[in-house]
């Protein structure tokens, strides 16, 4: 247990990196997610091909991953959408609500009991957020995506969850994103064609869409479908709340964004770490996670 929960706080430490990325790519939210895309599935093809031991999986099973690979893609753009309309602590915090929709999504799913622990922890998130967003309406439009993003960000976990156990989590991970790539490269044209838009990065984007897909993607998916074979899709959402953390020490230290952001965008902020500091003491006492 303890094993993965440390693969699941690096792929968090991981995570918390993407937004400041995002604020360095010059691309819109949609090329961005695609060049992410298409340079993790070259190294995934590659990773796959070079596994020792292949495995043959039913065409219904990659199917449903390629399936799931969508919400994934989706996820990506709402996030990076909320980087761009709002700004990196706006787009990560927003993603806290992710213990919220995981207590009431996974019940429904995998037809189990609602547990009134998961939605009280929750709750206290989604009051966080609620405090941040009735006192920063600047970011209404980051921050219903960060939201949306959040949303997204539940239902493939829980999804996930499910798949693990019948598939390895290289093959999950390669099918998610050829699914996820190919839902965006649907959609590109639309972005695309907006004015300003480049389609091919220039200058340092290609270093920072480089770590974007080989360590901040490939490597933190991989931590991450490990650490959900012994741990439940609401813990992974729920730490997952770290992830705000580390973006916004980030951001105030290489974008000042502390200079704008209200008093009360700590209130909320404090309601998060209440949220994440009662589930990790529950995981640490022994409880089901």
């Amino acid at each position: 247990m303890k094993s993965a929960l440390i693969k699941l706080h690096i792929a968090v430490l991981l995570a918390g990196f993407t937004a400041i990325l995002g604020k360095l790519i010059s691309l819109n939210e949609a090329l961005l997610v695609w060049w992410r895309l298409l340079m993790t599935v070259v190294v995934m093809l590659g990773l796959l091909w070079l596994q020792k031991e292949k495995r043959l999986y039913s065409l219904s099973a990659k199917m449903r991953v390629l399936g799931i690979g969508i919400f994934v893609g989706l996820h990506w753009l709402c996030f990076f959408g909320s980087v761009k309309y709002a700004n990196i602590t706006i787009a990560v915090v927003c993603l806290s609500t992710g213990g919220f929709f995981s207590a009431l999504l996974e019940p429904l799913i995998r037809r189990t009991k609602f547990k009134p622990a998961d939605l009280l922890l929750g709750s206290i998130s989604i009051a966080g957020i609620y405090i941040i967003f009735h006192f920063d309406t600047q970011y209404k439009t980051g921050i219903i995506l960060g939201i949306l993003s959040a949303l997204l960000s539940s239902l493939f976990s829980i999804l996930n969850k499910k798949m693990v156990a019948q598939i390895d989590g290289l093959t999950i991970t390669t099918y998610e994103m050829l699914g996820a790539l190919a839902m965006m490269t649907c959609i590109l044209p639309i972005y695309a064609s907006a004015p300003g838009s480049g389609f091919f990065p220039v200058g340092w984007d290609w270093l920072w869409l480089s770590i974007l897909a080989v360590v901040c993607t490939v490597w933190a998916f991989l931590l991450q479908l490990q650490a959900l074979k012994k741990i439940s899709a609401f813990t992974l959402n729920l730490s997952y709340n770290l992830e705000p953390i580390y973006g916004i020490i980030l951001a105030f230290i290489f974008f000042k964004e502390n200079e704008q952001l209200s008093p009360q965008f700590y209130i909320g902020v404090l309601l998060i770490l209440l949220s994440i500091g009662l589930q990790m003491w529950r995981v640490w006492k022994g409880h089901k996670v």
